[in-house]
């Protein structure tokens, strides 16, 4: 399945923050919809399923709060959601990675993937720091 519109790994700026959404909403959830397609390759035992269980939510989450954030109510909220973001690509990363090291999945099958929970969770972190420093500069005040 090929998903249509999706920037390229690496290939998004900033120059607008509703193309940059819109970007990363999508980005995010095409990363969950490849993690689905590597849980649903897992076998059964009940290891292999509870590590699929665990990468499965964590990559979701990824998704469905990057798409929250679009709707925080504040930049508090805006910020919470984004530290949520962030956290749950870093621990679909760990995920990926226990899969490997129990030899469940071969690297090179995953290392894509692996990449890709490794660039949302630097992009991911980069505009919480952006958020952070603009809130300060504004002195916490909520814009107009």
């Amino acid at each position: 399945m090929k998903l249509r519109g999706l920037a390229p790994a690496g290939g998004l700026h900033m120059d607008n923050g509703t193309a940059f959404r819109d970007a990363m909403t999508q980005r995010t959830r095409a990363f969950a919809l490849r993690v689905y397609k590597l849980c649903s390759s897992l076998p059964n035992s009940p290891e292999a399923l509870h590590m699929r269980d665990q990468l499965f939510r964590c990559a979701t989450s990824v998704a469905a709060n990057y798409r929250a954030s679009g709707r925080a109510k504040s930049d508090k909220d805006y910020l919470n959601k984004l530290k949520i973001c962030e956290e749950e690509a870093d621990e679909s990363a760990f995920w990926m990675d226990m899969l490997v090291a129990c030899e469940l999945v071969r690297s090179s099958k995953i290392e894509a993937l692996m990449q890709e929970a490794n660039e949302l969770t630097a992009i991911i972190t980069a505009s919480c720091i952006t958020k952070r420093r603009n809130m300060k500069q504004s002195g916490g005040r909520q814009p107009a």
